[in-house]
């Protein structure tokens, strides 16, 4: 059911130590203030290719080294907030610069990002307090004075296309731009499987029963540390009630009269897209 692009795992290889005798320039993720510095190649954007962090120039406040892509060194680096932009170089939002740049150094960002956040709140050890090292052989924090290690964590959230005959569930938050329309999502709770979380999510947010679940795809989210996990499912039973917190207006909607939809950057649209594109086939 995925239409998945190939895996990124095919150029990249993950690492956290460097190869010292490298020299070549290396690929720079440069955060400021939650924004990535890039640069118009031929008018597509693209990472910044430098030897060091020096000669951009930049006093960081992190690197973190992320492995290579096609044998290019990779690093995640977080400097000061209104740090200026060098000639040629701009800082953009992440999420902005989707279909603008390599699919794959868009991904690489997204890890960048949540490694940088990461590496930032875990600093000091969450059982004891004790200013943590990181880890030469893994990512990870490790605490020397009581041995706890910290992982970069990622919090699983579950987002569900539900089909009533041919028409769609579309909800509206408050928190929407442009009165856009979205899918119901929400995170795992602890001792839920995925499929528990759709029930539970769409139960509480619409007054929905759902059947039929099955998964379609997952994207990372790095807005700020989440994984996204699609579903499709059928309606079984129930009228919409939204819970006027999360939701504040739900509706079906006919494949070919949708209101306004999340951006291309988000899986919710590719499910959209998926399921209006198998409509036209059949």
């Amino acid at each position: 059911m995925s239409n998945r692009k190939e895996s990124i795992y095919k150029r990249y290889i993950p690492a956290v130590t460097a190869d010292p005798d490298f020299v070549d320039p290396s690929y720079w993720f440069i955060f400021s203030s939650g924004k990535l510095l890039v640069q118009d190649v031929s008018g597509r954007l693209a990472i910044p290719l430098a030897q060091s962090i020096e000669s951009l120039p930049f006093a960081p406040n992190r690197i973190l080294y992320l492995g290579t892509l096609e044998g290019i060194p990779c690093y995640a680096v977080e400097v000061p907030a209104e740090s200026p932009e060098p000639e040629g170089l701009t800082f953009r939002p992440l999420r902005s610069l989707y279909e603008l740049m390599d699919e794959d150094l868009f991904h690489l960002a997204g890890k960048a990002v949540q490694t940088i956040a990461w590496d930032e709140t875990h600093q000091y050890c969450g059982r004891c307090g004790t200013l943590t090292d990181l880890s030469q052989s893994e990512r990870s924090r490790v605490c020397p004075q009581c041995g706890l290690i910290s992982y970069p964590r990622l919090a699983p959230a579950v987002i569900t296309a539900i089909m009533k005959d041919k028409q769609i569930l579309l909800a509206h938050s408050e928190h929407f731009q442009n009165n856009m329309y979205g899918l119901i999502a929400g995170f795992v709770e602890p001792g839920e499987t995925l499929e528990d979380c759709v029930q539970r999510e769409i139960m509480e947010e619409v007054g929905l029963k759902v059947k039929n679940i099955t998964y379609f795809d997952s994207q990372q989210w790095p807005f700020p540390h989440s994984l996204m996990i699609g579903f499709l499912a059928e309606y079984e039973s129930g009228e919409i009630t939204v819970d006027g917190e999360e939701i504040v207006h739900a509706d079906w909607f006919d494949l070919d009269n949708l209101p306004v939809i999340p951006p291309n950057v988000s899986i919710a649209r590719k499910m959209i897209d998926w399921l209006v594109e198998r409509e036209t086939m059949r």
